[in-house]
C-alpha cells in the first residue's frame, strides 16, 4: 500500500461543494479543478472570482485549510492563472 491515501477529482469535487463552494458562489463565482496528479491539486477560480483582485489570497487560503484537513496526502494546491481553454476555443469559434 502506497504511503499516501488515494485521492480522487470525485473526491475534491465533493469537498469543494460540502465546505468552499458556497464561499465563490455568493459572488458569481466558481471553483473548477484543473488537474490532481501525485498528491498536487491545480485549480481555476471562475467568474467574479477570477477577476477579483483578493481572491486568490482568500481562496488559496480557504482551499488551503479545507482540503489540507480533509486529505493529509495533498502535498499541494495551486491557482491556475489565465485564459481559460475554452475561453480561447469560444473565441477561435466567434472569429471565423
Amino acid at each position: 500500500m502506497d504511503v499516501f491515501e488515494q485521492i480522487t477529482i470525485g473526491d475534491i469535487e465533493y469537498m469543494l461543494d460540502e465546505k468552499v463552494q458556497e464561499n465563490p458562489a455568493l459572488y458569481g463565482g466558481n471553483i473548477r479543478i484543473e488537474s490532481l496528479e501525485d498528491g498536487m491539486l491545480r485549480v481555476r477560480l471562475l467568474g467574479r472570482c477570477n477577476d477579483y483582485p483578493f481572491a486568490e489570497l482568500t481562496m488559496a487560503r480557504l482551499l488551503r485549510e479545507e482540503l489540507t484537513a480533509a486529505f493529509s496526502s495533498l502535498r499541494s494546491i495551486s491557482l491556475v492563472a489565465g485564459v481559460s481553454d475554452e475561453l480561447i476555443d469560444a473565441a477561435h469559434g466567434s472569429a471565423a
